[in-house]
């Protein structure tokens, strides 16, 4: 106590002789200095009750306990919540984490942005191959099966034990199995499910602004002369780059609810037209078989491919996780969990219909490439009403300019921690721009060069299946250690194992298929 009262020494009020009581800052609440000793009154207002030594004292490095003296009683609880609020000081520089007022209903709005949109459009096409039965058991063991695996993912955000948040996926797989083998068995597929997502909205929003164009045109497009479709990318392009100026994460909360509301609005009006259309005439729904047994298997893969690649944004959940408070009694995961609740109960009631719905009304005749929105203008453009064609069409564009923010953010903080790791200050505004209009017009480099992108769902489906059926489940393992041989070890051994393996062979059969039947390939000529 002697020490730490020449150190900590206060003004003397005239009156009492008693030093003021000192407070610590708002700012320091959540701070880790509380670990250390409180502020304590200087020697002198103590003077009524331990008089002064006549022999001075040597002033000495004050000992600091790690729990505050007047809660020595429960330190050990209150050494978890304080080490709990601890933070990488880095990271309220960067767009992720640098609001963390985040709650529920941001988590449902991104949850459902990020969980749902275009690549919903094309799972009548597994459908074909699968046939009802298959179709409907593989995709509703699909759903449960993510599900799982974002309930694990979840619960791993964050270590009371070590005080550590793992605010991004990159990041929880890194400290689980080592920063090498982390990066190399996930880096390329959450890049892609960034930057290789980006450059599918830009195609298909492009290409579906085009339409809604020519839609409310009608016929005075004939005579004026329209955009190219690259023009078409370029305008959507520029759109997206405005939007993502918003500074990080939760302040997109917004714009994850228009993306949200687009997503279920088209999802909804194009099963719901389809459907109320009718099937059409000499609709099949015999599952297509071509070629020898090799060549089938290899397409019942390929189906399954898309399937998986209907489930995506697991690479985001943790970082949604990572924009809420977080303590030891009001863990983050409680709200995140119902927020994601309510949102993939709407991702359900859209997934399901659309792709039941959808393979009744076109069955085999449904185009391979775009899927529903395709089928749609192919075989409706003249029995719908041009309202409906314009209000879904804009809903597509809409939902493809807000689903481009949330998965442009994981690159936009991988680009500023780069610099705030080099130059240990925040990214200036205006550098933070650069790095946005960078990544976007690079993401429309490359939807140019690639127009055909999109025709590669299955491949994409069997890269980035591991993300979200595979690697939570062996984190799991790794970081919580459940007792060997229980039903928790032995569920998450097979899925993982399972999903490992699905994912190769997935691969290898979409490459196959590609090889085999062919894509439209036209480098640099968007069509």
């Amino acid at each position: 106590m002697g020490e730490a009262k020449e150190i900590y020494s206060a003004p003397i009020t005239p009156k009492t002789g008693l030093s003021p009581p000192v407070s610590c800052p708002p700012s320091q609440f959540h701070s880790p200095s509380l670990t250390r000793s409180p502020l304590l009154q200087s020697e002198n207002g103590d003077a009524h009750s331990h008089p002064k030594s006549k022999t001075p004292k040597t002033p000495r490095t004050p000992r600091m306990s790690l729990t505050p003296r007047f809660i020595t009683p429960l330190g050990s609880p209150v050494r978890k919540v304080l080490r709990f609020t601890k933070l990488d000081p880095q990271d309220a520089w960067l767009p992720i984490t640098e609001s963390r007022n985040g709650n529920k209903y941001y988590a449902a709005f991104h949850t459902l942005s990020s969980g749902i949109g275009i690549q919903a459009l094309v799972l009548p096409v597994a459908f074909t191959i699968l046939g009802w039965t298959w179709g409907i058991i593989s995709l509703a063991i699909a759903f449960i099966w993510q599900l799982y695996t974002l309930w694990l993912l979840v619960h791993l955000h964050e270590s009371v034990e070590q005080g550590i948040r793992y605010s991004r996926y990159l990041q929880l797989i890194c400290a689980t199995f080592g920063e090498k083998i982390g990066k190399f068995v996930a880096m390329f597929p959450i890049l892609y499910l960034s930057a290789g997502t980006c450059t599918t909205l830009i195609i298909i929003g492009g290409t579906t602004a085009r339409t809604f164009y020519q839609v409310v045109c009608g016929d005075a497009c004939a005579t004026a002369k329209p955009l190219t479709t690259t023009e078409w990318y370029l305008v959507f392009t520029c759109a997206a780059v405005v939007l993502s100026q918003l500074p990080n994460l939760n302040s997109i909360a917004g714009i994850s609810l228009v993306g949200a509301v687009t997503a279920v609005g088209y999802c909804t009006s194009i099963w719901a037209v389809s459907v109320a259309q009718g099937a059409l005439p000499g609709v099949s729904y015999d599952p297509i078989r071509k070629g020898s047994s090799a060549q089938s298997a290899f397409s019942i893969l390929n189906a399954l491919g898309i399937i998986a690649f209907a489930f995506r944004g697991h690479n985001l959940i943790l970082e949604i996780q990572a924009t809420m408070p977080s303590s030891e009694k009001h863990p983050s995961h409680v709200p995140m969990w119902k927020g994601v609740k309510v949102s993939y109960t709407i991702i359900a009631a859209c997934l399901f219909p659309l792709a039941i719905g959808g393979y009744w009304a076109y069955g085999q005749l449904i185009p391979s490439n775009g899927g529903m929105l395709t089928a749609l203008y192919a075989y409706h453009s003249h029995d719908v009403s041009s309202f409906v064609l314009g209000f879904t069409s804009i809903f597509v564009v809409v939902n493809g300019l807000c689903s481009f923010q949330i998965y442009g953010m994981p690159a936009f903080d991988d680009m500023e921690s780069s610099y705030t790791t080099r130059m240990k200050k925040p990214c200036p505004w205006w550098l933070r721009s650069i790095f946005r209009i960078f990544f976007g017009f690079f993401c429309f480099f490359i939807g140019v060069a690639i127009p055909f992108l999109s025709s590669l769902a299955g491949l994409i489906g069997g890269v980035s299946l591991p993300v979200t059926l595979a690697y939570p489940c062996f984190m799991w393992l790794k970081i919580k250690k459940p007792k060997k041989h229980s039903v928790m070890w032995c569920l998450n051994w097979f899925l993982g194992t399972f999903g490992v393996s699905l994912s190769a062979i997935l691969v290898v059969a979409s490459i196959y298929i590609i090889v085999d039947t062919g894509i439209n390939v036209s480098f640099f000529n968007p069509q």
